[in-house]
């Protein structure tokens, strides 16, 4: 009674995490603090203490002690307190999610996770069809979707931080059902033609790239269907294309600009880069004059905008653009933790990454290669991107890495206790 109790608490907590992610940080934020306390309580009821000595477990803890010290060099070490020293909660939630599907593997959250996105995606549809979603919003961004975000166009961002979990979910039942195959295909060309339609052309190009990965690699599909369905996708999109001007600015007019920019820049004796004609090649720019300015630690995490925004400091450089983040990850870590904390901090993630990777191509769990490409789609070079320490980008990450390693019996760090004992 008592472990079918705790599985509802655990599986609620869970559930809901898709959400408390649309309600705002505060409440993602509470729902995975509420995690951390189940985590720490069941650890050492259940004496699972050795969890702490797994490798995964070393490596978040490293990254976290970095974290801790990149608080100490920062400029403005208040504005840096809370993202490095809120960062354990991730190690918790990723000690959570290991252990639930460890100890409750018959429990499906997914299929809840794959209702509620789809909920999220006919709002979207209705948003794009009325220009405003079932709730009024969508007034603030024009033809951008915002679906129940309100003020922020972040759905096709939400949706990539769920969808390669999801469409490895309905993968691996697939089974050879053909009305499960075709249900499979009709859910996720839904998605991705959504996710095409909000005019994120980063997130899109990225799903994208993703999706061509996974159904390339996975084999519970013949090569002419996969032919077949690429087909079918560049079509409708192509007729979706053809027929809306919002995305032919989007994808052809700014990339354009970003073009002209780019040549101006190189041919041009003004060694700077035109805001009008590229905002975020501005960004990025502005990222390296930051991390030139401080080499080895950068200016702290989320401090760039203390930097940049600063009168006294832009009118020293006039390459400074302010704005919260460089909107690229790799100006952003490099502005912010310098060259040196970059490397340590791509070591450990990487490290974490790719740590069983074989065991993730040969085990042929599409779960977990979607998790997998997820992680691997954030750290594309040149691509714009959000902050990647951002409650919103972060959590995303973390419920990725933590379900790639939870969802395999080889990979979960409990198994792994078990082994050495």
């Amino acid at each position: 009674m008592i472990e079918y109790y705790q599985s509802r608490i655990f599986s609620f907590f869970l559930i809901i995490i898709p959400v408390s992610i649309i309600l705002g940080s505060s409440i993602s934020l509470t729902n995975i603090i509420c995690l951390g306390f189940l985590t720490f309580f069941f650890i050492f009821k259940k004496n699972y203490s050795q969890v702490f000595y797994t490798l995964p477990i070393k490596l978040l803890f490293l990254i976290y002690l970095y974290l801790i010290f990149n608080t100490l060099i920062s400029i403005d070490p208040l504005i840096t307190l809370s993202r490095n020293f809120g960062f354990i909660r991730f190690i918790f939630l990723f000690i959570f999610i290991n252990y639930f599907f460890y100890s409750f593997k018959k429990f499906d959250i997914f299929k809840f996770w794959l209702i509620f996105l789809i909920v999220v995606l006919i709002d979207s549809y209705v948003e794009v069809i009325s220009g405003t979603n079932i709730l009024g919003y969508g007034n603030l961004y024009g033809d951008r979707i915002v679906s129940f975000f309100k003020d922020e166009p972040v759905v096709a961002a939400f949706f990539n931080g769920f969808l390669l979990i999801l469409i490895g979910y309905l993968a691996n039942n697939i089974n050879g059902n053909n009305k499960k195959l075709i249900l499979f295909f009709a859910i996720t060309l839904s998605f991705l033609i959504c996710i095409f339609l909000t005019g994120e052309r980063s997130n899109t190009i990225k799903i994208l790239f993703a999706f061509i990965i996974f159904l390339s690699i996975c084999n519970f599909i013949s090569f002419k269907k996969k032919i077949l369905t690429f087909f079918i996708f560049l079509s409708l999109i192509s007729v979706i294309f053809l027929n809306s001007n919002f995305l032919k600015y989007r994808f052809i007019s700014l990339l354009k600009y970003d073009f002209l920019a780019i040549k101006e820049f190189i041919f041009s004796n003004k060694n700077e880069i035109n805001v009008n004609k590229s905002i975020y090649l501005s960004l990025y720019y502005s990222g390296y004059q930051v991390f030139k300015e401080n080499f080895l630690f950068g200016v702290g995490n989320k401090n760039y905008r203390i930097v940049t925004c600063d009168k006294d400091k832009s009118t020293l450089n006039r390459h400074f653009y302010c704005m919260t983040h460089p909107h690229q990850i790799y100006f952003e870590l490099l502005s912010e933790h310098g060259l040196i904390g970059t490397i340590i901090l791509l070591v450990l993630f990487f490290t974490l990454i790719f740590k069983y990777i074989k065991i993730i191509i040969n085990s042929r769990n599409h779960i977990q290669l979607g998790c997998l490409l997820y992680l691997l789609i954030n750290f594309l070079p040149i691509l714009p991107s959000g902050s990647f320490f951002s409650d919103f980008n972060i959590t995303l990450f973390f419920i990725n890495l933590s379900i790639m390693y939870a969802v395999n019996d080889k990979t979960n760090i409990f198994n792994e206790i078990n082994r050495g004992r």
